[in-house]
């Protein structure tokens, strides 16, 4: 029979070694932790740039519907519809930037992105009717500043999916699947296009 003080040693060898596993076992799950925040704060930051490119191009649209009234005085409908599909799609990037990677939020704002941008297509096609407005040079310069910043959305947009696309992979994979669950850091969705015809920027030139 060992004599005591052998036994508390070994004792505290014991809890010595389960102290130092626990110490261990807390720095790797605050490491995996502060890894999610920081990817989850990159994706945010991301589509804060996208949400400076739309703005802009919102922006954008009012001038260059005020500038094709005074040629389209027949297109009153087309215009309308350019103008509400600008205010919807909005409402819808003002929901996506409070929460970036909802599903909802994000849903809602591909949604009404290929809806402003379906309409823009109709319009640039009725105003191919309109020869003077073509040559406008108010109507040039929009045309080109909103080319730029549909690019610049286009990049941002691939930028944005990119994190998002690192921060689920992150908090699928194991172990970080497990403090993500814990901490619910939840699955971030991407800025998809559902319109086919959103796969490329529209066409502003004539």
């Amino acid at each position: 029979m060992m004599p005591l003080g052998v036994w508390v040693g070994v004792i505290l060898v014991v809890l010595g070694g389960l102290l130092l596993f626990a110490i261990v076992l807390i720095l790797w799950g605050i490491g995996i932790y502060n890894g999610l925040v920081t990817l989850r704060n990159r994706y945010k930051n991301s589509f804060a740039q996208i949400d400076v490119q739309l703005k802009r191009r919102y922006d954008l649209i009012p001038n260059l519907v005020e500038t094709a009234k005074g040629y389209m005085k027949h297109e009153r409908e087309t215009l309308e519809a350019v103008i509400a599909a600008r205010s919807n799609a909005l409402q819808a990037n003002q929901r996506a930037a409070a929460n970036p990677g909802d599903a909802d939020a994000m849903g809602g704002l591909s949604g009404a992105e290929s809806m402003l941008t379906g309409v823009m297509g109709r319009l640039f096609a009725v105003m191919e009717a309109y020869p003077d407005l073509k040559a406008n040079q108010n109507m040039l310069a929009l045309q080109e500043e909103l080319a730029s910043t549909e690019n610049r959305v286009a990049f941002a947009r691939q930028s944005y999916n990119d994190c998002v696309a690192g921060y689920n992979i992150a908090r699928e994979t194991f172990p970080s699947n497990i403090v993500a669950g814990m901490f619910a850091f939840k699955e971030a969705s991407l800025f998809e296009v559902t319109n086919p015809s959103e796969k490329e920027a529209p066409k502003v030139a004539f």
